[in-house]
Protein backbone atom coordinates (compact mmCIF):
# COMPACT_ATOMS: atom_id res chain seq x y z
CA UNK A 1 0.00 0.00 0.00
CA UNK A 2 1.31 3.48 -0.89
CA UNK A 3 1.94 5.79 2.04
CA UNK A 4 3.13 9.24 3.04
CA UNK A 5 4.24 9.92 6.59
CA UNK A 6 6.19 12.58 8.50
CA UNK A 7 9.06 11.08 10.46
CA UNK A 8 12.32 12.19 12.08
CA UNK A 9 15.76 11.50 10.68
CA UNK A 10 18.96 12.55 12.42
CA UNK A 11 17.27 15.47 14.14
CA UNK A 12 15.33 16.83 11.15
CA UNK A 13 11.77 16.13 9.97
CA UNK A 14 11.39 14.14 6.75
CA UNK A 15 8.47 12.91 4.71
CA UNK A 16 8.76 9.19 4.04
CA UNK A 17 7.10 8.11 0.81
CA UNK A 18 6.44 4.49 -0.10
CA UNK A 19 5.03 3.60 -3.50
CA UNK A 20 5.68 1.29 -6.44
CA UNK A 21 8.24 -0.75 -4.53
CA UNK A 22 10.36 2.34 -3.74
CA UNK A 23 11.00 4.30 -0.54
CA UNK A 24 12.04 7.97 -0.51
CA UNK A 25 12.92 10.40 2.29
CA UNK A 26 12.47 14.11 1.56
CA UNK A 27 14.14 16.43 4.09
CA UNK A 28 12.26 19.65 3.44
CA UNK A 29 14.18 21.61 6.08
CA UNK A 30 17.45 20.59 4.38
CA UNK A 31 16.75 22.36 1.10
CA UNK A 32 14.10 19.84 0.00
CA UNK A 33 16.87 17.27 -0.35
CA UNK A 34 15.85 13.71 -1.25
CA UNK A 35 18.24 12.20 1.25
CA UNK A 36 17.28 8.65 0.30
CA UNK A 37 15.76 6.80 -2.65
CA UNK A 38 15.71 3.01 -2.32
CA UNK A 39 14.32 0.31 -4.58
CA UNK A 40 13.01 -2.08 -1.95
CA UNK A 41 12.28 -4.92 -4.39
CA UNK A 42 15.58 -4.90 -6.24
CA UNK A 43 18.03 -3.77 -3.57
CA UNK A 44 19.20 -0.48 -5.10
CA UNK A 45 20.41 2.51 -3.08
CA UNK A 46 20.20 5.34 -5.60
CA UNK A 47 21.80 8.20 -3.67
CA UNK A 48 24.67 8.55 -1.22
CA UNK A 49 23.00 7.85 2.11
CA UNK A 50 23.96 6.87 5.65
CA UNK A 51 21.42 5.74 8.23
CA UNK A 52 23.86 6.99 10.88
CA UNK A 53 23.87 10.56 9.57
CA UNK A 54 23.00 13.45 11.80
CA UNK A 55 21.22 16.27 10.00
CA UNK A 56 24.16 18.53 10.83
CA UNK A 57 26.43 16.36 8.68
CA UNK A 58 24.22 17.05 5.68
CA UNK A 59 23.93 20.74 6.57
CA UNK A 60 27.72 21.10 6.57
CA UNK A 61 28.05 19.60 3.08
CA UNK A 62 24.57 19.57 1.50
CA UNK A 63 25.97 19.09 -2.01
CA UNK A 64 27.37 15.62 -1.36
CA UNK A 65 24.39 13.79 0.12
CA UNK A 66 21.18 12.67 -1.54
CA UNK A 67 19.64 14.79 -4.28
CA UNK A 68 20.33 18.48 -3.50
CA UNK A 69 18.92 21.22 -5.75
CA UNK A 70 21.11 24.20 -6.63
CA UNK A 71 20.22 27.76 -7.57
CA UNK A 72 22.39 29.38 -8.74
CA UNK A 73 24.55 26.36 -9.54
CA UNK A 74 28.23 25.93 -10.13
CA UNK A 75 30.64 28.80 -10.71
CA UNK A 76 30.46 32.52 -11.50
CA UNK A 77 33.80 34.16 -12.23
CA UNK A 78 34.82 36.59 -9.48
CA UNK A 79 31.26 36.37 -8.15
CA UNK A 80 29.93 38.51 -11.01
CA UNK A 81 26.51 37.69 -12.49
CA UNK A 82 25.47 39.79 -15.49
CA UNK A 83 21.82 39.79 -16.53
CA UNK A 84 20.14 41.76 -19.31
CA UNK A 85 19.10 44.52 -16.92
CA UNK A 86 21.57 44.42 -14.01
CA UNK A 87 24.94 43.24 -12.69
CA UNK A 88 25.09 41.44 -9.35
CA UNK A 89 28.14 40.90 -7.16
CA UNK A 90 27.86 37.55 -5.41
CA UNK A 91 30.20 36.61 -2.55
CA UNK A 92 33.39 34.87 -3.65
CA UNK A 93 33.14 31.65 -1.64
CA UNK A 94 35.63 29.56 -3.63
CA UNK A 95 39.13 30.60 -2.67
CA UNK A 96 42.23 31.15 -4.79
CA UNK A 97 43.22 30.08 -7.35
CA UNK A 98 39.55 29.82 -8.37
CA UNK A 99 38.10 33.06 -6.94
CA UNK A 100 34.54 32.21 -7.94
CA UNK A 101 31.11 32.16 -6.41
CA UNK A 102 29.91 28.56 -6.26
CA UNK A 103 26.52 26.84 -5.83
CA UNK A 104 24.28 29.65 -4.56
CA UNK A 105 22.13 29.21 -1.48
CA UNK A 106 18.90 27.28 -2.10
CA UNK A 107 20.22 23.90 -0.94
CA UNK A 108 21.15 25.46 2.41
CA UNK A 109 17.71 26.86 3.29
CA UNK A 110 14.89 25.40 5.37
CA UNK A 111 12.01 24.93 2.95
CA UNK A 112 8.32 24.77 3.85
CA UNK A 113 6.26 21.60 3.62
CA UNK A 114 3.14 22.46 1.61
CA UNK A 115 1.42 19.06 1.58
CA UNK A 116 1.99 15.32 1.36
CA UNK A 117 -0.38 12.50 0.52
CA UNK A 118 -0.70 9.05 -1.00
CA UNK A 119 -3.35 7.36 -3.11
CA UNK A 120 -3.64 4.09 -5.00
CA UNK A 121 -1.32 5.37 -7.75
CA UNK A 122 1.47 7.28 -6.05
CA UNK A 123 2.79 9.18 -3.03
CA UNK A 124 3.50 12.92 -3.26
CA UNK A 125 5.36 15.65 -1.38
CA UNK A 126 5.13 19.35 -2.22
CA UNK A 127 7.52 21.93 -0.75
CA UNK A 128 8.38 25.57 -1.39
CA UNK A 129 10.83 28.33 -0.57
CA UNK A 130 9.99 32.00 -0.86
CA UNK A 131 13.10 34.09 -1.42
CA UNK A 132 12.91 37.75 -0.38
CA UNK A 133 14.46 40.34 1.95
CA UNK A 134 14.34 37.90 4.85
CA UNK A 135 17.10 35.83 3.25
CA UNK A 136 20.65 36.91 4.11
CA UNK A 137 21.70 36.40 0.49
CA UNK A 138 19.21 39.05 -0.70
CA UNK A 139 21.75 41.86 -0.25
CA UNK A 140 23.80 40.25 -3.04
CA UNK A 141 20.94 39.07 -5.22
CA UNK A 142 17.79 41.20 -4.72
CA UNK A 143 15.36 39.28 -6.94
CA UNK A 144 12.30 37.89 -5.18
CA UNK A 145 11.10 34.50 -6.33
CA UNK A 146 9.14 31.45 -5.30
CA UNK A 147 10.67 27.98 -5.72
CA UNK A 148 8.18 25.10 -5.67
CA UNK A 149 9.04 21.39 -5.66
CA UNK A 150 6.87 18.36 -6.29
CA UNK A 151 8.20 14.86 -5.61
CA UNK A 152 6.09 12.00 -6.93
CA UNK A 153 6.90 8.36 -6.12
CA UNK A 154 5.22 5.54 -8.02
CA UNK A 155 5.97 2.38 -9.99
CA UNK A 156 7.50 4.80 -12.51
CA UNK A 157 10.16 5.73 -9.95
CA UNK A 158 10.78 9.15 -8.41
CA UNK A 159 9.80 12.27 -10.31
CA UNK A 160 11.35 15.62 -9.32
CA UNK A 161 9.54 18.71 -10.60
CA UNK A 162 10.72 22.25 -9.93
CA UNK A 163 8.95 25.52 -10.68
CA UNK A 164 10.40 29.01 -10.25
CA UNK A 165 8.20 32.13 -10.33
CA UNK A 166 9.80 35.56 -10.65
CA UNK A 167 8.17 37.81 -8.02
CA UNK A 168 10.41 40.82 -8.71
CA UNK A 169 10.35 43.64 -11.22
CA UNK A 170 13.72 42.52 -12.64
CA UNK A 171 14.69 39.83 -15.12
CA UNK A 172 15.46 36.61 -13.22
CA UNK A 173 18.46 34.57 -14.38
CA UNK A 174 17.75 30.87 -14.77
CA UNK A 175 20.45 28.31 -14.26
CA UNK A 176 19.37 25.31 -12.22
CA UNK A 177 21.01 21.99 -11.37
CA UNK A 178 20.90 19.07 -9.01
CA UNK A 179 24.18 17.93 -7.48
CA UNK A 180 23.05 14.32 -7.81
CA UNK A 181 25.06 11.88 -5.67
CA UNK A 182 24.78 8.31 -6.95
CA UNK A 183 25.79 5.69 -4.40
CA UNK A 184 28.76 3.47 -5.30
CA UNK A 185 28.08 0.63 -5.46
CA UNK A 186 24.35 1.22 -5.87
CA UNK A 187 23.27 -2.42 -6.32
CA UNK A 188 23.13 -4.69 -3.29
CA UNK A 189 26.06 -7.09 -3.63
CA UNK A 190 27.60 -5.00 -6.39
CA UNK A 191 31.22 -3.93 -6.78
CA UNK A 192 32.49 -0.44 -7.54
CA UNK A 193 34.78 -1.68 -10.29
CA UNK A 194 31.74 -3.03 -12.14
CA UNK A 195 29.95 0.31 -12.47
CA UNK A 196 29.71 1.97 -15.88
CA UNK A 197 28.14 5.33 -16.68
CA UNK A 198 26.58 6.03 -20.07
CA UNK A 199 26.14 9.66 -21.14
CA UNK A 200 24.73 10.73 -24.55
CA UNK A 201 27.46 13.36 -24.89
CA UNK A 202 27.54 15.45 -28.05
CA UNK A 203 30.30 17.92 -27.21
CA UNK A 204 32.74 18.59 -24.38
CA UNK A 205 32.81 21.97 -22.62
CA UNK A 206 36.48 22.42 -21.80
CA UNK A 207 37.32 24.20 -18.54
CA UNK A 208 40.33 26.33 -17.61
CA UNK A 209 42.36 26.29 -14.40
CA UNK A 210 39.54 28.12 -12.58
CA UNK A 211 36.98 25.50 -13.67
CA UNK A 212 35.36 28.03 -16.02
CA UNK A 213 34.48 27.37 -19.68
CA UNK A 214 37.32 27.91 -22.10
CA UNK A 215 35.58 28.78 -25.36
CA UNK A 216 32.86 27.00 -27.29
CA UNK A 217 32.00 23.32 -26.73
CA UNK A 218 34.29 21.08 -28.81
CA UNK A 219 34.24 17.62 -30.33
CA UNK A 220 34.61 14.54 -28.15
CA UNK A 221 37.87 12.64 -27.91
CA UNK A 222 39.74 10.24 -25.63
CA UNK A 223 37.87 9.19 -22.50
CA UNK A 224 34.85 11.30 -23.54
CA UNK A 225 33.96 8.61 -26.04
CA UNK A 226 33.81 5.92 -23.36
CA UNK A 227 30.58 7.48 -22.06
CA UNK A 228 28.91 7.04 -25.45
CA UNK A 229 30.17 3.51 -26.19
CA UNK A 230 30.89 0.84 -23.56
CA UNK A 231 30.41 3.20 -20.61
CA UNK A 232 33.03 4.84 -18.41
CA UNK A 233 33.96 3.74 -14.91
CA UNK A 234 32.83 6.75 -12.82
CA UNK A 235 34.64 5.77 -9.60
CA UNK A 236 38.07 4.50 -8.47
CA UNK A 237 39.68 7.09 -10.72
CA UNK A 238 39.48 10.88 -10.71
CA UNK A 239 36.66 12.38 -12.74
CA UNK A 240 36.90 16.12 -12.24
CA UNK A 241 34.20 18.45 -13.58
CA UNK A 242 33.73 16.94 -17.02
CA UNK A 243 30.99 19.05 -18.63
CA UNK A 244 29.10 17.86 -21.69
CA UNK A 245 26.39 19.03 -24.03
CA UNK A 246 24.02 16.06 -24.15
CA UNK A 247 21.57 14.65 -26.65
CA UNK A 248 19.62 11.41 -26.45
CA UNK A 249 20.35 7.69 -26.39
CA UNK A 250 18.30 4.62 -27.26
CA UNK A 251 16.91 2.97 -24.15
CA UNK A 252 14.81 -0.14 -24.67
CA UNK A 253 13.85 1.05 -28.13
CA UNK A 254 12.86 4.56 -27.06
CA UNK A 255 14.59 7.94 -27.19
CA UNK A 256 15.98 8.78 -23.77
CA UNK A 257 17.33 12.15 -22.58
CA UNK A 258 19.49 11.48 -19.56
CA UNK A 259 22.17 9.11 -18.27
CA UNK A 260 22.28 5.45 -17.26
CA UNK A 261 24.48 3.77 -14.64
CA UNK A 262 24.93 0.01 -14.92
CA UNK A 263 26.34 -2.59 -12.55
CA UNK A 264 27.95 -5.13 -14.87
CA UNK A 265 28.06 -7.82 -12.20
CA UNK A 266 24.36 -7.81 -11.30
CA UNK A 267 22.97 -6.39 -14.53
CA UNK A 268 21.01 -3.79 -12.57
CA UNK A 269 20.76 -0.25 -13.91
CA UNK A 270 19.75 3.18 -12.72
CA UNK A 271 18.02 5.31 -15.35
CA UNK A 272 18.18 9.07 -14.78
CA UNK A 273 15.89 10.90 -17.18
CA UNK A 274 15.74 14.70 -17.46
CA UNK A 275 13.54 17.10 -19.38
CA UNK A 276 14.83 19.07 -22.35
CA UNK A 277 15.58 22.09 -20.15
CA UNK A 278 18.63 20.18 -18.91
CA UNK A 279 20.99 20.47 -21.87
CA UNK A 280 24.20 19.70 -19.96
CA UNK A 281 25.67 17.15 -17.57
CA UNK A 282 28.74 17.61 -15.39
CA UNK A 283 30.43 14.44 -14.12
CA UNK A 284 32.39 14.68 -10.85
CA UNK A 285 33.39 12.10 -8.24
CA UNK A 286 35.27 13.85 -5.41
CA UNK A 287 38.59 12.09 -6.21
CA UNK A 288 36.80 8.81 -6.96
CA UNK A 289 37.28 7.05 -3.61
CA UNK A 290 34.41 8.41 -1.49
CA UNK A 291 31.75 5.86 -2.42
CA UNK A 292 29.73 8.05 -4.75
CA UNK A 293 29.78 9.86 -8.08
CA UNK A 294 27.83 12.84 -9.36
CA UNK A 295 26.20 13.05 -12.79
CA UNK A 296 24.85 16.59 -12.42
CA UNK A 297 22.25 17.85 -14.93
CA UNK A 298 22.37 21.60 -15.55
CA UNK A 299 20.11 23.87 -17.53
CA UNK A 300 23.04 26.11 -18.45
CA UNK A 301 26.81 26.03 -18.73
CA UNK A 302 29.06 27.11 -15.90
CA UNK A 303 29.25 30.93 -15.76
CA UNK A 304 26.69 31.08 -18.58
CA UNK A 305 25.42 34.68 -18.19
CA UNK A 306 28.98 36.03 -18.28
CA UNK A 307 30.23 34.11 -21.31
CA UNK A 308 30.77 35.71 -24.71
CA UNK A 309 28.64 32.99 -26.28
CA UNK A 310 25.02 33.03 -27.48
CA UNK A 311 22.32 31.75 -25.13
CA UNK A 312 21.53 29.06 -27.68
CA UNK A 313 24.97 27.61 -26.89
CA UNK A 314 25.14 28.24 -23.13
CA UNK A 315 21.53 27.36 -22.27
CA UNK A 316 21.18 30.55 -20.24
CA UNK A 317 17.65 31.89 -19.78
CA UNK A 318 15.91 34.76 -18.05
CA UNK A 319 12.28 34.92 -16.98
CA UNK A 320 10.22 38.07 -16.93
CA UNK A 321 8.45 39.37 -13.80
CA UNK A 322 5.53 37.10 -12.83
CA UNK A 323 6.60 34.45 -15.34
CA UNK A 324 7.71 30.91 -14.51
CA UNK A 325 10.32 28.29 -15.35
CA UNK A 326 9.75 24.54 -14.90
CA UNK A 327 11.86 21.41 -15.32
CA UNK A 328 11.60 17.69 -14.54
CA UNK A 329 13.74 14.71 -13.62
CA UNK A 330 12.95 11.02 -13.05
CA UNK A 331 14.87 8.14 -11.47
CA UNK A 332 13.94 4.51 -11.97
CA UNK A 333 15.38 1.00 -11.98
CA UNK A 334 16.14 -1.11 -15.03
CA UNK A 335 16.81 -4.84 -14.76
Amino acid sequence: MNSSEIKEFGGTPVVELKAGGYTALIAYELGSNVIRLHDDKNGIEFFRFSSENDANVIKKSPEVWGLPSLYLPNRFADGVLKTSDAVYQLPVNEKAPFNNHIHGFLQKRAHTLVEHYADENCAVVKTKYRYDEEDEFFKYFPIKFLAEYTFTLSEMGLEHHVKFTNLSDKMMPISFATHTTINSPFAEGGKEEDIRLFVPALKRCKLNDRCLPDGEPCMLDGTDLEYTRAGRQPVLQVVDNEMYVIGTMNLNGQEFHGVVAEDLGTGKKIAYEVSDEYGFFIIWNDKGEKGYFCPEPMTAMIDAPNLELPDSVTGYQEIKPQHTFEANQRFFTLL
